[in-house]
């Protein structure tokens, strides 16, 4: 179980607001960490990560299941201090790319506990974990199997012995209550074999020497609120025959904003997975993998930022350091975020709390509740561990901003904030 803010649950596990009435997250004043690292920077409770992870594990041994591992999804994270924390927490890692695949092992996880994913997997890509004998290859489509065909018969594979563990990726036709962008369960997906195609991709693996077919894979979305919906992934995995090995993919959402609905617990979560897995065929000692990504490290982290301007048009804004060079998702997707004055939480000042770039649609929150906003302030916008530091760039020529890891009151950065120096490194005379 999951417990230990005095805050609501949006904030990282342990925040609290101090004697000063500043905020503290891992023990540290954020107004101070905003002085000594600068602004925007992304602020990651350590002991809030850890736990999360902790509480998978033993969610998943509590079930009784003892095959039964939790694969972080790297790319809501990818950031080597994440990914070292979690593999020393026994998870096993996703990578959707040979970036992700580099940054897993770097890391300091085996090869055996990472699982490549892609639906455009590049030759290099399929070279390099066929060298490192990845855990499983999730086979996509049929020009992949053609491909892997090829890279194993000209002896690509590291171990040839066992062959290289595959699995097919199938799009069950069931999705959840999501955004359109972060639904890929349902029948017209840009990932994996519809199901009427699945027993053919399943045959066709089998048949190439050098691969060893293991299982079935789905993703059926992302910021899933409901549980229903695994139970009918599991559900349509049964109508593919057996396996030793099911990877259900993860979509456990979170909470961005006080107001919104609580999701599942963790052990709610991996309860309805392991069981409803059960209850269609997989016995205890098959294999059962689960993908969360944002449970993990979405609630983790706050972004800080400071007020620039505060101005009065129509509506009042405010507009701070950062915005969607360092969080793109309120731009994507519409994502709920809540934004709160470091040193005074809450508060009745309604304005739209906007960035820093030339785009009119750089508007992190269109409807903050702010504390009498002036320039100079530090704003804090929570539940950003998940796909800000991710989808970070450049826009503007803005430099990427640090992580900074907090633990009992001491705080450490573990990415540096990008100079200017840096936008030019790569550029070629």
């Amino acid at each position: 179980m999951v417990t230990g803010t005095s805050l609501s649950a949006v904030f990282p596990l342990g925040s609290r607001v101090n004697e000063r009435g500043r905020l503290e997250v891992g023990g540290c004043d954020t107004i101070e960490m905003a002085r000594e690292f600068g602004t925007p920077a992304y602020v990651v409770a350590e002991d809030d990560l850890r736990t999360r992870a902790r509480a998978f594990v033993q969610a998943g041994r509590d079930t009784g299941h003892s095959d039964f591992h939790v694969v972080f999804a790297s790319k809501a994270f990818p950031c080597t201090a994440v990914l070292a924390l979690f593999a020393s927490e026994g998870l096993w890692c996703d990578a959707a790319s040979g970036g992700e695949l580099h940054l897993a092992l770097e890391a300091g996880f085996h090869p055996e506990r990472i699982v490549l994913h892609g639906n455009a997997k590049s030759e290099a890509e399929l070279r390099m974990a066929l060298r490192h004998r990845v855990g499983a290859i999730v086979v996509d489509n049929f020009d992949e199997i053609d491909r892997l065909a090829r890279l194993v018969a000209e002896g690509e594979l590291a171990d040839r012995s066992d062959g290289q563990p595959v699995l097919v990726r199938v799009t069950p036709d069931v999705s959840g209550e999501t955004h359109e962008k972060i639904s890929t369960g349902q029948a017209d997906s840009k990932f994996g074999f519809a199901i009427e195609r699945a027993g053919e991709a399943i045959a066709r693996l089998r048949a190439v020497e050098g691969l060893s077919l293991r299982g079935l894979h789905a993703h059926i979305g992302s910021q899933l609120l409901g549980l229903e919906p695994f139970r009918r992934e599991a559900a349509e995995f049964a109508k593919l025959g057996d396996f030793p090995v099911w990877d259900l993919g993860g979509g456990l959402g979170v909470q961005y904003t006080e107001g919104q609905p609580s999701p599942p617990s963790i052990e709610e979560y991996v309860s309805t997975i392991v069981e409803s897995a059960h209850a269609n065929g997989m016995g205890p000692e098959t294999r059962l993998l689960i993908e969360p990504g944002r449970a993990l490290c979405a609630n983790a982290g706050v972004t800080l930022y400071t007020v620039e301007s505060v101005k009065q048009n129509v509506s009042r804004w405010v507009a701070v350091d950062g915005g969607m060079s360092d969080n793109m998702r309120p731009m994507l997707y519409g994502a709920p975020y809540e934004a709160h004055v470091a040193d005074r939480l809450g508060g009745a000042t309604q304005c739209v709390l906007a960035g820093k770039h030339c785009e009119s649609g750089d508007v992190i929150l269109r409807e903050a509740l702010l504390a009498d906003p002036r320039p100079g302030d530090v704003i804090v916008t929570p539940a950003t561990g998940a796909y800000g530091y991710a989808m970070a760039n450049n826009y503007n020529g803005v430099p990427r901003a640090p992580v900074v890891f907090c633990r009992d009151g001491d705080a450490r950065v573990v990415v540096r904030r990008e100079r200017h120096e840096d936008l030019t490194a790569r550029d070629v005379s």
